[in-house]
């Protein structure tokens, strides 16, 4: 987990590829690494997969960043291409953290 301080927002994406994947990874890499220089983008993790499902989150510091994000033009093209070409389906889930706490037992000895 991402070391952030709350609040903050949590965008779930879960994905199906499609059979169609010419291009995707270059795809991918160039959306991940542009989210990256975004205003307001925190972070990303990978969490395992169920099945042939992906599961991503990407960490945002508020709802305007995440906005200019989903206008931002080439999030737009990519956007339009996964619907198109790339994914079978797709769920997104958008959350605002409030608090975050957790346990550790290595840490606490």
């Amino acid at each position: 987990m991402l070391p952030l301080q709350p609040p903050y927002v949590a965008i779930y994406i879960t994905s199906t590829l499609s059979d169609d994947l010419d291009g995707y990874d270059e795809l991918n890499d160039e959306m991940v690494k542009l989210s990256q220089e975004q205003p307001g983008c925190l972070g990303r993790e990978s969490l395992p997969s169920e099945g042939d499902e992906e599961r991503v989150v990407i960490y945002w510091a508020d709802e305007e960043s995440l906005k200019a994000w989903r206008l931002h033009p080439e999030h737009q093209v990519a956007m339009r291409l996964g619907r198109e070409r790339f994914y079978s389906s797709y769920d997104i889930r958008v959350a605002r953290v409030e608090r975050e706490y957790g346990f550790n037992r290595s840490a606490a000895e």
